[in-house]
Parts: C-alpha cells; structure tokens; sequence
C-alpha cells in the first residue's frame, strides 16, 4: 500500500480574510501620491547640480503640457516630511511652472538604502559633471561601507559576502574603471575654486587628482596664480608639485615658479622681472600680461615720436 504524502496546508492570512481581491491588488501596485512639495525636502548633501538652464526650461513646457510623466522617489522620514531620493530636476520644475504639488512613488528605505537608491538613479542623467560623480562615488561608497559593505577609499577594500569587492561593484555599476572611480573621489579633496576649474574643463582629471594631495592654503596658493596668470598646470607641473610637497619643498614661491614656466601649447612671451622694471607695471598686472602692456606703451610711444618728427619737418 502507498504511503500517504504529507500535505501542508496554508491558511489564508486576516488581510486576506478581510479584504477584497481588488483591495489586494491595489497594495500589490506602487503608492503613488501628489505630495505637497512644501512637505518635501531636498536629499541632504545632493551632489547632483540643478539649473536653471535652457534644459530645465524645456522641461517646465513639458510638465505645463502634460504633468509628472514619470513620478518622483520620497521616502518618509521620522518627522513626517518626506525626504526627496530622485526626481530633484522635476521637482524643480513644478516649482518653475507654478504648481503646488510632484506626483511620487513613496518607498521605505534606510538612509544608507536611501543613498544608494539616489547615487544609482541619478547617474541616468545625460551630463554629469566630474564634481557630480566625485561626490555620489563617495557618498555610494561610504553607504556601503556602513551597511557592512567596507569600501576604503584610498586603496583597494575587503571582500563582501559575495566576494565582490565595493569598488568593484561601482565601477561595474557606473562603466568607469576602478582606479577612475578611485580619481574621481580624489577631486573631492579639492577646495571648490579647482573643483569648479575641472568642471569647466579648463583643467583635466589627471592633474587635477595630483592637485588634490595638496594641503588647502596651498591649493589657495595655486588659485590665485592661476587666476594672475591665466593658465592652468599641466600634468607634469601638477605632478611636480605634490612630489615638492611631499618633501616639504613647496611655497607660494615654488608654485609661482612653476606656473610661470612656458608651457608646449603656448607662444613664447617676453617678461621683464627686476627692480627696474617693476615699478613701472600697474600693481595688479598679471605678469603673463606684461608684454602686451610693453607692446600697448611702445605702440604709443611710437606714435607719439611720429608727431614730433612731423612737427619738427614743418
């Protein structure tokens, strides 16, 4: 005879006792809401600038026409406000266009859940600047870590359970190499001057990470002669000057120096330095500027000696 097969029988649950089937699936969908966005706050720290540039204004037409398509991420907080994770630039632009409320998705998340949620969804942006992705590298990383997840972030960190390694994870994640998550991180050392200079393009990665092992009143230092001689360091100059740094060679007068050398891509410049000449120049004139300043005084002196020698012809 055949053994009997034991059955587990599974009780219906009170929710299900008790609810609808159309109730049911109503919990199983996404809670959206139209907040009030005075009740919703700004991601503490969003590294993701917003602006109101002709793109943002693009959007404000779109959400006059046709609303929120795709709804903001909040999640609430212990206060009862809620706490904004994606959708900053929409938001930004219901405000633009005059509206009271943002339509969202409310989730329940940790902090650390929370931080990830917005590193991951805001780097489906089109252009992200470099200090954009310094900030949400570092901030994704340090959440992980705290989440037991250890990521070092200046050399290679320990295992996860899985055995994939925080970094790599990112790297993975975002398309950018381990050690160019690693340089984007180093730009978060810089004071916000260079920071803004590596934004704008006027100085790139490489140099810039090298930059970024100088103490700050160095770094100060280095802005106000880029600002006197309007250009930037190059890779190898910036190279030179963490190297000086490291053995506590460099001064205000070091990097003057180097910043005054003449670089591959610029013409060749005439500068008059001395006692002599010195006094002579205005007090706040770029030395880089001093031949144009020579060439506008020997151009005006050069007209001024053809008066005289008409007036002499005459």
């Amino acid at each position: 005879m055949p053994k009997e097969r034991d059955t587990e029988m599974r009780l219906p649950s009170l929710d299900e006792l008790f609810s609808s089937q159309e109730e049911r699936d109503d919990a199983k969908l996404k809670r959206i809401y139209e907040l009030p966005i005075d009740e919703i706050d700004p991601f503490p720290d969003h590294p993701f600038h917003v602006r109101d540039d002709e793109d943002m204004m693009n959007l404000v037409e779109s959400v006059k026409a046709n609303g929120v398509i795709t709804p903001a991420t909040v999640r609430k907080k212990e206060d009862g406000r809620y706490e904004l994770l994606s959708g900053h630039r929409r938001m930004r632009a219901c405000q633009l266009a005059g509206l009271d409320t943002l339509r969202c998705e409310i989730v329940d998340m940790t902090l650390d859940e929370a931080t990830i949620f917005m590193v991951e969804s805001n780097f489906q942006r089109t252009t992200i600047l470099p200090s954009e992705k310094a900030f949400a590298y570092k901030m994704r990383l340090e959440a992980m870590n705290r989440q037991g997840q250890r990521s070092d972030l200046t050399c290679a960190p320990v295992g996860h359970k899985s055995g994939e390694k925080s970094r790599d994870v990112v790297a993975r994640e975002s398309g950018d190499s381990k050690s160019q998550v690693q340089r984007y991180i180093r730009l978060t050392e810089l004071v916000p001057e260079l920071l803004e200079m590596v934004d704008e393009g006027r100085i790139a990665l490489r140099p810039a990470v090298e930059l970024s092992y100088l103490p700050e009143d160095m770094q100060h230092n280095l802005v106000e002669s880029i600002e006197m001689e309007q250009c930037t360091p190059t890779h190898a100059q910036a190279i030179r000057m963490r190297k000086m740094q490291q053995e506590d060679k460099l001064s205000p007068e070091v990097i003057e120096a180097i910043m005054l050398e003449e670089k591959p891509n610029q013409k060749e410049r005439i500068i008059l330095r001395g006692e002599r000449f010195a006094p002579l120049f205005p007090k706040n004139l770029p030395v880089s500027k001093r031949e144009d300043y020579v060439a506008a005084a020997m151009e005006h002196y050069a007209r001024y000696r053809r008066r005289e020698e008409r007036e002499q012809e005459r």
